[in-house]
């Protein structure tokens, strides 16, 4: 599949880190850059990004800033091993929301990539990206 209808497919997936891999990956695809081809991202399918997400949910309620969470797609039914990490950092406000800077990284066959993206915890409870 085309890396652009890959993340086409991705942005419709609306959780906390399938929209912070989405805007690496659309960004990619649409500045053309070449060098992300065969980077953990495009090994991704989205119960491997459900299961990003979901270490990410708990690693952002449970985790202290500096405090690591491992993560992999074991169960996710991909044959490629993917797995990473998530750690919340530098804990602050903004406009009445928790919000805390989080480093994602995500390492398959031999690449590693790491995003450092600010999420806010909503009202419902969720964690979602800072629009910035």
């Amino acid at each position: 599949m085309p890396i652009a209808h890959r993340a086409f497919a991705r942005a419709s997936f609306l959780t906390f880190a399938a929209t912070a891999l989405v805007a690496v990956s659309t960004a990619a695809s649409a500045a053309n850059l070449g060098f992300l081809n065969n980077t953990p991202i495009t090994y991704m399918k989205q119960r491997d990004l459900q299961a990003l997400n979901d270490a990410a949910q708990i690693a952002l309620n449970t985790k202290q800033d500096g405090e690591s969470l491992a993560w992999d797609n074991k169960g996710a039914g991909n044959p490629v091993p993917v797995n990473g990490t998530v750690t919340p950092q530098d804990t602050f406000e903004s406009d009445g929301l928790k919000c805390r800077k989080v480093t994602i990284v995500a390492q398959a066959k031999g690449q590693t990539q790491t995003w450092t993206p600010v999420a806010c915890k909503g009202s419902d409870g969720k964690w979602k990206l800072k629009k910035q």
